[in-house]
């Protein structure tokens, strides 16, 4: 039986075992080895060769070079009203905007009145209208009597020439007088009354898309023109204009005539069918693009006018191979991709592009059909590239002394003369 004395030593005992096994425990962990290192890919030349089942080679993305016989281009494009459908209207007389009849959303009709204005401009031309009117009468009357006093043979034909000729300018002058007065919206052209009410009409059949003016307020004919907004505008909003920008290279495929579509980013899984109608002549010295207008068909109105979309239209190529652009790789002035000429061997080759766009670019030179090309960590094996060069730079650097060196010493023994080597032997 163990004694007082001896249990701090049975405690030491029991704590000694303890330290004991853990070393034993952490020595076993030491002797855990670590998975190997995947050996570095090897640099051949131009080539890059990595070991068969080489865990990079899973992160390595290839896409198969094809015959490239047509490509979808992507052009930006903005949505304008359809400026054959669309009226602007301004104030044609000075006057103060008496009453609204229209407001924003509103269909309209040709003759719907959109606003009513107090115009003493109207009614001047209202009171000339009526003037003509008057002139007329009198000039009638006048043809009247020349023609009897003609006929008793008191007068001379020129006298009834000269009533008949201010007959007709007055005749005319009511005419004009009358279709400037109804062109603005006059009461019937016999009534004589002379009122300042000037009603802005509609002269187009569509919808209210802008409207300009409040109660009160006061217009000029002199408010029109460039950066002066109009009153209301009057659109037809089934149709609109889809103004795009294209690259010099598309001007051939975006003719009078040809067919895009139209996808708007707001417009998840919609696309429209477009017609190209017009194509400028010149090339727009701020962007350095091709203005093109299309039209496009919108009887649901879904499309509103100033929305932004991509145009896409499909291109004839007349050769080349068609890669993913991202495959493409730009350095300086040349363009490079990478190949796998076998499983696992790679080697960076220069080619000649044709058309570079976001998505797919086509090779008219340095590249077959069928070939594969690095489309995905194009990055990753462009880095394993230059490590490997960077490496077998040094080895190559020691190499060329020793070599060099093994060439000079017996170039320089030979240079020395015979009598020379005595010389050193009685120095010994």
């Amino acid at each position: 039986m163990p004694t007082p004395a001896m249990k701090p030593l049975a405690r030491f005992g029991l704590l000694f075992s303890l330290l004991g096994l853990l070393g034993l425990l952490a020595g076993c962990q030491d002797k855990v080895e670590a998975p190997p290192k995947p050996p570095a890919p090897i640099l051949q030349g131009q080539q890059l060769r990595f070991t068969p089942n080489h865990p990079q080679l899973a992160l390595i993305g290839l896409s198969t070079a094809t015959e490239a016989q047509a490509v979808m281009v992507e052009l930006p494009a903005r949505l304008v009203w359809n400026e054959e459908r669309t009226q602007r209207i301004y104030p044609a007389f000075a006057g103060r905007v008496s009453a609204i009849k229209a407001d924003v959303g509103q269909p309209v009709s040709p003759g719907t009145v959109l606003a009513q204005l107090a115009s003493p401009d109207f009614g001047a031309a209202q009171a000339d209208t009526a003037k003509a009117r008057v002139d007329a009468r009198l000039s009638s009357q006048a043809l009247l009597r020349q023609r009897e006093l003609f006929d008793a043979g008191i007068v001379a034909r020129k006298e009834l020439d000269q009533a008949e000729a201010d007959a007709a300018r007055s005749q005319a002058e009511v005419q004009r007088a009358e279709a400037r007065t109804r062109l603005y919206g006059s009461r019937e052209p016999g009534h004589s009354g002379v009122n300042q009410d000037l009603a802005i009409a509609a002269g187009i059949k569509g919808l209210v898309v802008e409207r300009n003016l409040n109660p009160g307020q006061e217009l000029r004919p002199d408010q029109s023109g460039t950066g002066v907004p109009p009153l209301f505008v009057l659109t037809d909003p089934t149709s609109l204009w889809v103004q795009i920008d294209a690259r010099e290279s598309e001007a051939g495929t975006l003719k009078p005539g040809a067919s895009f579509e139209l996808v708007i980013p707001s417009l998840p899984g919609e696309k429209f069918q477009g017609r190209v109608m017009a194509a400028s002549d010149f090339i727009d010295p701020g962007t350095r693009t091709i203005k093109i207008r299309g039209v496009v068909a919108n009887p649901a109105r879904l499309l509103k006018a100033e929305m932004l979309g991509t145009a896409r239209v499909k291109r004839q190529l007349p050769g080349g191979v068609l890669v993913p652009a991202q495959a493409v790789a730009l350095s300086g002035n040349k363009h490079s991709v990478l190949v796998q000429v076998q499983p696992g061997l790679f080697e960076v080759r220069t080619v000649a592009l044709s058309y570079e766009g976001p998505r797919e670019a086509v090779i008219s030179a340095g590249l077959k059909s069928g070939e594969q090309v690095v489309s995905e960590n194009m990055l990753l094996l462009t880095r394993q590239f230059r490590m490997a060069q960077e490496d077998s730079a040094p080895s190559a650097a020691a190499a060329a002394p020793a070599s060099s060196g093994a060439t000079e010493a017996p170039a320089r023994a030979a240079e020395k003369p015979a009598a020379s080597l005595p010389e050193k032997a009685a120095s010994r």
